[in-house]
């Protein structure tokens, strides 16, 4: 995160909405407003350096923008268009900052991971401009270097900053992000109705956000791979569940199997990964993965989608499959001196147990069947399963 702090972001909420027939930045969206969605995808990913350029209905923004520690920035010229709030935004960043990202306020669906994604490639080789890309059309926000803070402020021509930014083609790169908010912008309000529509799916990273997300977490090799192999394990289950008629959200068990561990490395990981993943804007997952450890069941409910996570995550010890029994068989001889977590063990491995015996009832086979091959789940070793290709970017 300390690399971030010389990267910035300018978020542009000066113009009419003269479309919209609403003041865009004030909309309401996923509990609360489009322009506090777009600072916070920034300052999920330690980007501190945030400026929001403001103009028409500027004192409405204020106190929104003043809770929230942004730099604010008048456009006097606001009328204008919206390359004058570009100048002013980009006539406002500190010296210290290298690069900036640059967002209209009315994209407001750009997910933390591709502003990961951007940093990444501009901090392991530098380009003048990085646009994000989905399925090769550029989209927003550009990551771009404050080396071209004068060429911005002195430019006069048409076609504002598009036309500016084509001058230095040859310096662009296009990195392609699994992200399909960067081209979502809401004009109308057929646009926003179909930004919030595309809300519930947003909350759920792809396979290749979370792999960016536990690599800007610096998660362990060997911690990413055990999360690779219990989200393959979750998706044979989820499978097989839904080839038995009982229908689970897969992605989002894909995508809480993936992150569960994503603070493995610190105290009460569970709770501190879940508050992560609230933060990054995936609170569906955060929920699985805060009871990843612990997971209190309902008779009436014990097969959804958290309890497919934890079940798996029992079936997997490091990167290899490992029965229940045998887990149990562990903890006896881990733990056999050490009561209050001899207990704990046996009550978490107990409730995994109830999860198989229920899933079990529903696809009528032996879970080791679904899951495991012969003694390559048996004795623990790894097996074909997991040494598939399971899903593309993985």
């Amino acid at each position: 995160m300390s690399q971030r702090r010389n990267i910035g972001a300018i978020i542009l909420a000066a113009g009419f909405s003269s479309r919209m027939g609403s003041f865009k930045p004030l909309l309401p969206l996923a509990g609360s407003t489009v322009i506090e969605k777009s600072v916070s995808v920034f300052r999920s990913m330690g980007i501190q350096e945030i400026t929001v350029v403001v103009g028409h209905r500027a004192k409405e923004l204020l106190p929104v923008l003043s809770r929230m520690g942004v730099n604010i920035i008048y456009n006097r010229d606001y009328a204008s268009g919206m390359f004058s709030s570009v100048k002013a935004g980009v006539s406002s960043i500190k010296a210290s900052v290298e690069a900036f990202f640059l967002l209209p306020g009315d994209i407001p669906l750009v997910r933390p991971a591709t502003v990961a994604r951007l940093v990444d490639v501009y901090l392991n080789c530098p380009s003048g401009i990085i646009y994000p890309c989905f399925k090769g059309e550029r989209g927003h926000p550009p990551l771009i270097s404050a080396g071209y803070q004068a060429a911005i402020l002195a430019w006069e021509k048409d076609g504002g900053l598009r036309t500016l930014l084509e001058e230095f083609a040859a310096e662009a790169r296009d990195v392609e992000v699994t992200d399909q908010g960067v081209l979502l912008d809401m004009d109308t309000p057929g646009d926003y109705q179909k930004i919030r529509e595309t809300l519930p799916r947003d909350t759920i990273p792809s396979i290749k956000d979370c792999l960016a997300l536990l690599k800007n977490a610096a998660v362990p090799a060997s911690v990413t791979q055990h999360c690779q192999a219990v989200a393959k394990v979750a998706k044979k289950i989820a499978q097989s569940l839904g080839d038995a008629g009982y229908r689970l959200d897969t992605d989002l068990i894909l995508a809480a199997a993936l992150l569960h561990d994503i603070a493995r490395e610190k105290r009460e990981h569970a709770q501190v990964g879940a508050q992560h993943l609230r933060e990054l804007g995936y609170p569906r997952v955060a929920e699985i993965v805060a009871s990843h450890m612990d997971l209190p069941l309902l008779e009436e409910e014990i097969i959804n989608e958290a309890s497919v996570v934890y079940l798996a995550d029992k079936l997997v010890k490091e990167d290899r499959l490992v029965l229940l029994e045998q887990r149990f068989q562990e903890i006896c001889q881990k733990y056999s001196s050490e009561e209050a977590a001899f207990n704990a063990a046996i009550g978490r491995l107990n409730q995994a147990k109830r999860i198989q015996l229920a899933i079990e009832r529903v696809i009528e086979l032996p879970l080791e069947k679904i899951i495991g091959q012969g003694k390559g789940y048996q004795d623990g070793t790894k097996n074909d399963l997991l040494n598939q290709t399971w899903c593309s970017g993985v």
